[in-house]
């Protein structure tokens, strides 16, 4: 089987959804599928380099290819003429196409360029099909869905949603379609120093660490998080939270942030790491006896699962997708978008170690079983199958 994997940037900047097909591509290969990825060079929307990787050649990764085009024109929107000149010469070189995006021109584009050339495709909406993400900027969206999407809709082999609640609630704009709920998968978290990183942000051991660990973004309910933790502190709770993330998209918001807990009494209780990769990241994400994600809306949140990989119980809104799986597995705590409600959990948290650690051991058991890159894979090449054997 020969698939290609279009996304419009692989960077580590945009976050969790993009790095997806770094995990899926090799898993996908290990099983026997040849994979190519199609994505661009885009590495930020303001003034920040280019990806440095060579352009317009398959480079061998992992026993998987990736072709690399330039993102141009229209930088902002991830766009690359040249990537979609490739695939309207290619496409019928492969028998199925996974895109990963919808209401981003190339990945639009990518699905017109397929139902043109008889090429299957897969469409993965990465949330944009929740009706929360739909209000923003919703004049322009349904022009979008109007000209493009609705059709790439109706001519899509199937839509991949990470969870069944994104699937539950997503926007068809009026189409019928198939839908197939495959879970992300996460790399296993390397054992790193715990004791390391706290002793290096002056963390004591026996203070509780509260980590949110995600891009620093309206939806992800930090509104919600820092009064919370405000109204723990003046109540007396000792312990410390970390920040830690960015948001190359809207660094204005990224500021107020950082501004709005430098005016309260967190900044003495908190440390801003900015964006962790690598070693920290693992550290971090061990070192937390909590992980918050108070989401307003979270069609999967590879995050969470990466802390409940790493041990930690968490803590995520009823508006992250993968809440009712945390819920069933007891791999933490639920809260609904409200403050109060967020300081009740969080208080009984804080106030019961044995009871985090149950819960860490509990996430740590479900993660590793339903989140690993090989069962994802095997899913995946199963609606490969299931599609191919329908046309």
């Amino acid at each position: 089987m020969q698939v290609i994997q279009i996304i419009p940037s692989i960077s580590l900047i945009y976050g969790g959804p993009s790095q997806m097909v770094l995990g899926l591509a090799p898993a996908l290969a290990r099983q026997g599928v040849e994979v190519t990825v199609l994505t661009t060079d885009s590495n930020g929307d303001f003034g920040q380099k280019p990806l440095d990787v060579p352009l317009n050649c398959p480079i061998e990764q992992d026993g998987y290819k990736i072709i690399y085009f330039r993102c141009a024109p229209f930088r902002r929107y991830k766009f690359s003429l040249d990537l979609l000149r490739w695939l309207n010469r290619h496409a019928d070189e492969f028998n199925l196409a996974h895109i990963h995006a919808l209401f981003s021109p190339v990945s639009s584009f990518a699905a017109t360029v397929c139902r043109t050339q008889k090429l299957p495709y897969i469409l993965r909406p990465l949330g944009t099909l929740d009706p929360a993400d739909l209000r923003k900027k919703k004049q322009l969206k349904q022009l979008y869905a109007a000209i493009l999407e609705r059709s790439n809709l109706a001519g899509a082999a199937g839509l991949h949603f990470t969870s069944t609640q994104e699937a539950k609630v997503s926007e068809r704009f009026g189409v019928s379609t198939r839908d197939l709920v495959i879970p992300l998968g996460i790399n296993p978290i390397k054992k790193a120093g715990e004791e390391e990183v706290r002793s290096k942000l002056g963390i004591s051991k026996d203070i509780p660490l509260v980590l949110f660990m995600s891009r620093i973004d309206p939806k992800k309910g930090l509104n919600l998080l820092l009064p919370a933790l405000e109204t723990l502190l003046s109540e007396g709770f000792d312990f410390h939270f970390v920040l830690a993330g960015t948001n190359p998209q809207d660094p204005g918001y990224e500021e107020k942030i950082k501004l709005q807990i430098q005016a309260s009494e967190l900044r003495s209780h908190t440390t801003i790491t900015g964006f962790v990769t690598g070693e920290l990241k693992s550290a971090l994400l061990q070192a937390a006896d909590i992980f918050v994600l108070p989401s307003y809306y979270e069609n999967f949140g590879i995050a969470v699962a990466e802390a409940m990989a790493a041990g930690t119980p968490v803590l995520i809104s009823d508006q992250v997708h993968i809440c009712q799986e945390v819920r069933d597995s007891e791999s933490g705590w639920v809260s609904a978008t409200d403050v109060l409600e967020l300081i009740s959990i969080l208080r009984i948290a804080l106030q019961n170690p044995s009871e985090r650690q149950r819960r860490g051991l509990c996430a740590q058991e479900y993660a590793l079983k339903n989140y690993s890159w090989d069962a994802i894979a095997h899913q995946t090449i199963q609606a490969y199958n299931q599609i191919l054997s329908h046309l």
